[in-house]
């Protein structure tokens, strides 16, 4: 998974995480379990190592009772999202996202944006300055 990531992310300054949240507070919400069916999407743009921009989304696909995964996977298709952190991932959105070259980092239950974000600093982002 490392590998994959690195390739996504090889030759880019400016890396924009989605994280699948449970609320509206930004880097101190926890980390959704599911992702298609998450309530909001905390969306991080990490330049030069830095966290520059942070929002947070209304899942538009949460209210749909067939096909919230695709139509999510669309969503951050249409945002540049390069790498989605949630602490799991079906089958379906883990091909969709594989298909699109955005990565996916799977994170403990309770585990907060800010600690998703700086794992995702730490373990790919910095591997790209070497």
């Amino acid at each position: 998974m490392h590998e994959n990531l690195v390739q996504v992310l090889e030759g880019l300054k400016k890396v924009r995480v989605a994280v699948a949240t449970k609320g509206k507070k930004g880097l101190e919400d926890e980390i959704s379990e599911v992702f298609g069916r998450t309530n909001t999407i905390t969306i991080v743009d990490i330049i030069d190592d830095e966290i520059r921009n942070i929002q947070v989304l209304q899942n538009p696909a949460l209210s749909y009772r067939y096909g919230a995964g695709p139509i999510l996977a669309k969503t951050l298709v249409d945002l540049n999202v390069e790498v989605a952190v949630a602490g799991e991932f079906g089958p379906s959105i883990s091909t969709l996202l594989e298909d699109h070259k955005i990565a996916k980092v799977t994170m403990k239950k309770g585990t907060s944006v800010s600690e998703a974000i700086k794992f995702v600093q730490a373990k790919f982002v910095k591997e790209l300055r070497c």
